[in-house]
């Protein structure tokens, strides 16, 4: 009897000329996880490329922040400002422990006579940038990658309205260090 209603209101709809609405079906968690990896995989690794100086360091934190999204079984309410968050708080910890390790590690001195080559200008970009705080290069490689503010205050933690104090005075002390820096090399 239930099949024979099923019937009859599918007839009538067909009558009238209503037509229902398909059965929409929404993806599995997994599929969001894909989705979202193919979306932002590109970008956030090319915001990590640039705040390492690593490609496969990159592709490293970046996969490691898609795992933590797979492993914590639902999505956030803004995927992609969690993912950068996760990513930068990587790509913090590897940092840290490459700069303990540089420390621990005893300097090899360069052969006498031996000139370093002149750098070229990403290479002098990445030296800069690295010579500035974490939070100034962090919010001018996310900015340069076209970042919004609002995901920059949120990868970040910091407040929304000071987002443009916070660039524009790291944006001084970049062209400053690299003012210096091509004096130094002059």
């Amino acid at each position: 009897m239930d099949q024979q209603l099923v019937n009859d209101d599918e007839t009538e709809s067909a009558v009238r000329g209503v037509a229902r609405p398909p059965l929409v079906i929404a993806p599995s968690f997994k599929d969001q996880v894909a989705a979202l990896f193919d979306l932002h995989f590109p970008r956030l690794h090319r915001v990590m490329n640039r705040l390492s100086g690593d490609t496969e360091l990159a592709a490293d934190l970046v996969q490691e922040a898609f795992v933590r999204l797979h492993e914590r079984g639902a999505l956030p309410d803004q995927p992609e400002a969690w993912l950068i968050s996760v990513a930068m708080n990587l790509f913090r910890n590897e940092y840290a422990t490459r700069n303990r390790r540089r420390r621990l590690l005893a300097v090899v001195a360069r052969p006498e006579g031996e000139e370093p080559a002149d750098p070229e200008r990403r290479r002098r970009v990445q030296v800069v940038l690295e010579g500035l705080p974490e939070r100034d290069r962090q919010l001018l490689v996310l900015n340069a990658e076209g970042y919004r503010y609002r995901d920059l205050a949120e990868a970040l933690g910091l407040n929304e309205a000071s987002i443009g104090v916070f660039l524009a005075r790291a944006r001084r002390a970049f062209r400053a260090a690299y003012g210096e820096s091509a004096d130094a090399s002059a």
